[in-house]
């Protein structure tokens, strides 16, 4: 209780201290704003109920107009999302309540039908300036919506990342490879600009960006610090994508103007809290150990939900006496730059689950390590919770060097293709970015072989491996296609005693780094 007061005395406060600016005549003695945003929740379900009661708390104490958006990546990513392909995430949204919100990359994982029959069961617009069909003149989403606040007039335009374009390539390009659809990677800045001098020309008194671009740079040349940096009218851009956490980041404008950009993270670490007063936009994050505000309406909501996903998950597969994890020691995210013990795992099954000579798939794909104890299939679903299928490819030897390559070029930067193998192992020179000693498993002698550039290799692989730009335009053979995760959840039910077998203890060494 007292951690609560305190809670609600400092943002009552930030409300009642923020300095004056450009609306103070005409604003004076209204109301402030408070916009509370997320983004990255990717399945963390257990923040709903503290979202809304934080909102609630402020509601309640008479100091200010409340919102909440979200900035993307709450459709997919954890076993809420996967069962039913979003349905439980849009009921919780729902009973949330929210203002409006804008598209991440993995709002395609299930693919554009499915998104379009979701949305229209979202109880708040999904706003996106830059999705459209190809060759089309119109966005598929409205660019943004205009929220009234007592006599105050905010605009929340939404922008999503050009990165889906290749990361969730299957959403965009049918399967011959024909583009379906388009989010104008070169136009974004434009359209954002577009669309805030419109609602501002309709009267918006504010212009608050819901991004999806992550703040580091990237291929597509699009991210928020560049966004923010050119363009003008815009008052704060609120962000998601690259999962950090930071409260604020001044970026000039093309006036000059010091524009806050904002990130919370991901699943909730932190709740996002913007405050319009007096003309001066303030940014800042609240830790989610420090809210203890819950909505009972929202958590009713959620414990309906987590009945109905334990009775669909709760199948005990296994045990383990160590995390299959995502993660290196100190607890920050390895899969996409490195081996792990899970990812040894999954590719394991893959290969043996096809009978094919490699294991092969992305540390993107991994999104959630499995703790010790007990795993149910749940766990599985948890970490594998995308519609991916697992096949069998067949691919030349050139063809996986390149591929190698291509996706360990980043390092030391993440790289959501960072190849993890079973029947394989290399040596990838960090600096120079080349990869040497390709070997693969010969299970005749069990002895690693050099890769033979020439000869046709099987790999047992996810269909992502086919459409995500990892290895496109391989032949895939017929084999009766099997969810992944139910793939992996067969794997970990085959362990002697029902105790995942102690070579998984740590990852096994098929991947050496070298400094040079």
């Amino acid at each position: 209780m007292k951690k609560n007061l305190c809670i609600l005395l400092l943002i009552v406060g930030a409300l009642i201290g923020c300095s004056t600016g450009q609306h103070v005549a005409r604003q004076q003695h209204q109301k402030s704003i408070v916009v509370l945003y997320e983004n990255d929740v990717h399945g963390q379900i257990d923040g709903y109920p503290k979202l809304a009661g934080l909102r609630d708390a402020i509601s309640q104490s008479d100091t200010a107009w409340t919102a909440v958006v979200s900035c993307g990546d709450y459709l997919s990513g954890g076993v809420a999302c996967s069962l039913r392909k979003g349905e439980y995430i849009v009921t919780l949204m729902n009973s949330v309540g929210y203002d409006a919100v804008t598209l991440g990359n993995h709002e395609y994982d299930f693919g554009m039908p499915r998104l379009m029959e979701l949305l229209p069961g979202l109880n708040t617009p999904a706003v996106c300036v830059n999705l459209y069909d190809y060759q089309g003149t119109e966005p598929l989403m409205a660019p943004y919506v205009i929220r009234q606040y007592g006599s105050q007039r905010v605009a929340f335009v939404g922008v999503s990342t050009p990165e889906s374009m290749d990361a969730e390539a299957y959403s965009f390009f049918d399967d011959k490879g024909r583009q379906l659809y388009d989010l104008h990677t070169k136009e974004t800045y434009q359209m954002v600009q577009q669309a805030a001098d419109k609602a501002r020309k309709e009267g918006a008194d504010y212009v608050i960006v819901l991004a999806h671009l992550g703040e580091l740079e990237s291929e597509t040349g699009v991210d928020s610090y560049g966004l923010a940096a050119a363009t003008r009218g815009i008052d704060a851009v609120l962000d998601g994508h690259t999962h950090h956490a930071y409260a604020r980041t001044d970026i000039a404008n093309l006036d000059g103007k010091k524009i806050p950009v904002s990130s919370t993270g991901t699943q909730f670490a932190n709740f996002g809290k913007l405050v319009i007063k007096d003309g001066k936009v303030y940014t800042t994050l609240v830790p989610a150990a420090e809210n203890t505000y819950t909505s009972e309406k929202v958590a009713a909501t959620l414990a309906d939900v987590k009945a109905q996903i334990h009775e669909q998950t709760s199948r005990r597969l296994c045990k383990s006496d160590f995390e299959l994890t995502i993660n290196d020691a100190s607890g920050k995210r390895l899969v996409r730059s490195g081996e792990t013990n899970l990812g040894d795992l999954v590719t394991d099954a893959y290969r043996k689950a096809v009978q094919a000579e490699i294991g092969l798939t992305n540390g993107g794909g991994l999104r959630n390590s499995i703790k010790a104890g007990v795993i149910t299939y749940g766990d599985v679903l948890n970490t594998l919770p995308f519609e991916n299928y697992v096949i069998k490819m067949e691919a030349t030897g050139q063809q996986i060097m390149t591929m190698l390559e291509k996706c360990t070029a980043q390092l030391p930067n993440e790289e959501g293709n960072f190849p993890h193998v079973s029947g394989m192992r290399f040596t990838v020179h960090s600096k120079s970015h080349r990869v040497t000693d390709v070997e693969v498993l010969d299970p005749s002698d069990n002895s690693y072989k050099p890769l033979d550039l020439q000869r046709r290799y099987t790999i047992g692989t996810i269909d992502y491996t086919l459409k995500g730009g990892m290895m496109n335009n391989c032949p895939q053979l017929p084999v009766t296609a099997q969810l992944y995760a139910e793939c992996v959840a067969d794997y970990l039910s085959t362990f002697a005693n029902g105790m995942v077998d102690a070579a998984y203890a740590r990852s096994q060494g098929r991947i050496t780094f070298v400094e040079d």
